[in-house]
């Protein structure tokens, strides 16, 4: 809105009013006005939910092997977050941009969903929206992003060609913008891959870009689905999501902006994707609104985030890594997120497992694996993980989490040269 606002006054020649068009202002501006929307509306938020009694029951001093009382904490506090991302976004965004409209779309989608989820268990339905429910809104919406990306006329991008100039091989990259399914994949000499050279041996161009374009929106949409659930795992101590979040938002913020200027691009040889730059301002407002949440959110929690701002995070992350086409960075970037899915699925089948012998078998002392840390062993159960065998408090596993979250951030952004 302010920025269209002030292109207008900048097209009439009113001084000051062009500082707008800068990229870098907007990020800025829109990080610090979603770092006070998030801790201004966080205390009135948080009073509000203690006044109408929407509360967690479930979490108190039995899940603490230390014994702190948790019991009482409003939730639903992602309401906090999409507030913080949106009203900046909307306000220094391009809303003529396709990608911008996307993310907006992203967290207001799977903000509803999760409040939705996070509304059932507070009614006293502990077990909230139906899985299936959530994954088919999921499935859903990743099928509706890929389409988009494929049909939108302003979602291109501009490869690189390498020409080998005698002993040296310089870099350009193509005039014109078109459609593609290129996306960056780690430690490969050239970068990238195109989705359509998975069916070489159909031999018709126009039916291989086409099946191409299918593959895109199927990984899309599975990139969605288990990443807003991998980021809704790991919504289960204090600050722990919020915190690895807004180190991903940071990390994905340096990739978009980068892949939207053509000398960072042509530095970096990743593909040029005219319009991401503008992803910068919507991830500023997403890590300020992360940080500020964290004001409230920090161990011992004042307010949880629930369903509402897990998912939107998780779908956030997802649809931003595949419009700048570094999709298959997410399991080095989102580490954590991973793990913490991949610890629930081999638990249990190890359990399941355990089970048909007539045992209680398990692989760790509690899934997520977040919560192998901070409980015991139960006598008469074979563990396949033991360690560590004493307790770590609930601050310390979260900020190890952080640490591990930037060690990944680190490695992911260090990929695109390592080939």
């Amino acid at each position: 809105m302010l920025y269209s606002f002030f292109k207008y006054l900048h097209d009439l020649d009113i001084p000051g009013a062009g500082m707008v068009s800068y990229v870098s202002f907007r990020a800025l501006s829109s990080l610090i006005l979603s770092l006070i929307i998030s801790m201004v509306l966080g205390e009135y938020f948080i009073k509000f939910m203690r006044r109408r009694k929407h509360i967690e029951e479930a979490r108190d001093a039995s899940i603490d092997p230390y014994g702190v009382q948790k019991k009482g904490v409003p939730s639903m506090g992602g309401v906090v977050i999409l507030a913080a991302v949106i009203i900046p976004a909307l306000l220094f965004g391009n809303l003529g941009n396709v990608y911008v409209v996307l993310l907006i779309a992203t967290i207001l989608f799977f903000g509803v969903v999760g409040f939705i989820d996070d509304k059932i268990k507070l009614g006293g339905n502990k077990d909230g929206l139906p899985p299936r429910l959530k994954l088919l809104a999921q499935l859903v919406f990743g099928i509706i992003v890929g389409l988009t990306l494929w049909l939108s006329p302003d979602a291109v991008v501009r490869e690189n060609v390498e020409l080998e100039i005698g002993d040296k091989v310089e870099v350009y990259h193509k005039s014109e913008a078109r459609k593609s399914t290129v996306t960056t994949v780690p430690f490969v000499k050239s970068n990238n891959i195109d989705y359509y050279e998975v069916f070489s041996f159909i031999h018709d161009g126009k039916t291989k870009r086409a099946c191409g374009w299918i593959l895109f929106v199927i990984v899309t949409t599975f990139v969605i689905a288990a990443v807003s659930n991998g980021a809704n795992l790991n919504d289960g101590m204090d600050g722990m999501c919020a915190g690895n979040s807004a180190i991903i938002g940071v990390t994905l913020g340096i990739l978009a902006y980068v892949s939207g200027h053509i000398r960072f691009a042509d530095y970096l040889n990743v593909m040029y994707i005219p319009g991401s730059e503008e992803i910068l301002v919507f991830l500023s407002a997403f890590v300020g609104a992360l940080i500020g949440f964290l004001w409230y959110n920090a161990y011992p929690a004042k307010v949880f985030m629930g369903d509402t701002g897990s998912l939107a995070i998780g779908g956030v992350i997802a649809v931003t890594a595949v419009i700048i086409h570094k999709e298959l960075l997410l399991p080095i970037l989102c580490g954590i997120f991973l793990m913490e899915s991949v610890s629930v699925m081999l638990q249990v089948a190890y359990a399941k497992r355990g089970n048909k012998r007539g045992e209680k078998w398990r692989v760790f002392k509690r899934a997520p694996f977040h919560d192998h840390y901070r409980h015991k062993m139960e006598d008469g159960v074979k563990y396949l993980i033991t360690r560590p065998k004493g307790l770590l408090f609930e601050s310390m596993i979260t900020t190890r989490f952080w640490i591990v979250t930037i060690l990944l951030a680190a490695i992911t952004i260090i990929t695109l040269k390592i080939r």
